[in-house]
């Protein structure tokens, strides 16, 4: 949806037929919404909520790199039964630190989504607003941008009406 946003609007900027008479701002959507207070308080919410899991992950691989060490140190010396057990051993730590690093970025990530989306509303506002305030007939994602006029880019004003 956000590249058909940026291909439309892209798109009516250039079809314009008086582009000098066009008011155009530009915003950093992501640098704007990743730096507000509600996201760097939801930053430090995840931190801690996930300080236990992300131990865990790390244990798991710190686990396994032990046992990979060993296996390739003491591997040549030992019978093949004792080999076998000890690789064995190092490809369950693998598979235990896989799932742990999966389910944790999982998680991670539908959490993530749910601020994103809990946010929009909110974004949305806050960019109409900025166009009403600034006069403007279009407002672009920095990213569809190859250069503005730092007074056009409106990144800040955003922040501010987030923080609000």
């Amino acid at each position: 949806m956000f590249r058909t946003l940026l291909i439309f609007a892209a798109a009516m900027a250039l079809a314009l037929p008086a582009a000098a008479e066009t008011r155009i701002g530009v915003v950093d959507l992501r640098q704007a919404l990743f730096s507000s207070n509600d996201a760097q308080a939801f930053s430090e919410t995840m931190k801690r909520d996930f300080a236990g899991d992300e131990e865990e992950v790390r244990q798991a691989q710190e686990e396994a790199q032990k046992l990979k060490e060993r296996l390739e140190k003491d591997g040549a010396m030992m019978n093949e039964s004792e080999r076998n057990k000890l690789a064995g051993e190092f490809q369950e730590k693998v598979k235990e630190f896989n799932f742990l690093k999966q389910r944790l970025d999982s998680t991670v990530n539908q959490r993530k989504q749910a601020f994103l989306e809990k946010a929009r509303p909110e974004v949305d506002e806050a960019v109409k607003e900025l166009l009403d305030e600034n006069n403007l007939d279009l407002i672009l994602p920095s990213e569809a941008v190859v250069y503005v006029k730092p007074e056009m880019n409106l990144t800040s004003q955003l922040l501010e009406k987030l923080n609000r």
